[in-house]
């Protein structure tokens, strides 16, 4: 499976097997480089690919499937209408946890921008998780995002803080989307990704879990992948019950790109 993924050498690939404990599929997801407990777009993806081929039954305007993963169950809701599928949303397998604040001046180094263009009022650099860690970091604007670029020893300096570095860099936007994100995974074989579904995922619960004014449900809209000339527009949601972060999602919509053919010596 690892060297089929090297071979295809998208961001993600998925493998489905037949359920191990009674749900829809068992689902494994590699990058180029490694195997990952969850991601986000590969599961919208294999929801798509499984509906359209007939392999879920009927929608009926909406079917929600279980994956089996490392992380967790994975819930995905697909909606269709007049028979054609208009889009997938996912359910994050984990509560929102968080892990270590890493400094400022390692984080900007490994991105290639001054440490005084990262934004800290709300958080600094820290690693957040739904299914899987991402270091998160606010940018004050989008010309800093623009000009963020991969240094390979800043990455590599990253990894003796014992985190995995990819990198989530954001900035709050007004410009018809909400959020505008890129997402460097250098050493996971991902030198940048035009739509990270898990770590959209954790955004809505980060940025719900330090919204201290309220509570109940969230929606970003997100644009990513601009700046690589793949844009991609995701809508990430949480919900918030006594200050606490109880669900977050993150959906869209698919299309079939290519189908073929693998043939294995």
């Amino acid at each position: 499976m690892q060297q089929i993924a090297r071979e295809f050498n998208f961001s993600e690939t998925t493998f489905v097997f037949p359920s191990k404990a009674g749900h829809t599929r068992h689902v494994r997801i590699f990058t180029p480089a490694r195997e990952i407990p969850f991601a986000g777009h590969p599961n919208v993806g294999t929801a798509f690919v499984l509906a359209s081929a007939g392999e879920l039954g009927e929608i009926k305007s909406s079917l929600t499937v279980t994956f089996e993963e490392e992380a967790g169950l994975v819930s995905v809701t697909i909606l269709e209408s007049d028979g054609k599928i208009e889009s997938c949303e996912l359910t994050a397998p984990q509560s929102l946890s968080f892990g270590k604040t890493l400094p400022v001046e390692l984080v900007a180094a490994a991105i290639s921008v001054d440490p005084k263009e990262v934004v800290t009022k709300t958080h600094g650099p820290q690693v957040v998780s739904v299914g899987l860690p991402f270091i998160f970091v606010e940018l004050r604007d989008r010309s800093v995002l623009e000009r963020a670029r991969v240094n390979m020893s800043g990455f590599e300096a990253l990894t003796a803080q014992d985190v995995m570095p990819d990198v989530y860099l954001y900035i709050r936007a007004s410009d018809g989307f909400d959020i505008r994100a890129r997402m460097f995974a250098p050493l996971s074989g991902v030198p940048e990704d035009p739509a990270t579904g898990s770590a959209n995922c954790t955004l809505a619960g980060l940025l719900a879990h330090y919204n201290q004014d309220r509570n109940g449900s969230f929606s970003w809209r997100i644009a990513q992948g601009v700046e690589m000339g793949r844009p991609s527009t995701l809508i990430a949601r949480a919900e918030k019950k006594d200050g606490v972060v109880q669900i977050t999602r993150i959906g869209g919509a698919t299309i079939l790109v290519s189908e073929g053919t693998i043939y294995l010596d």
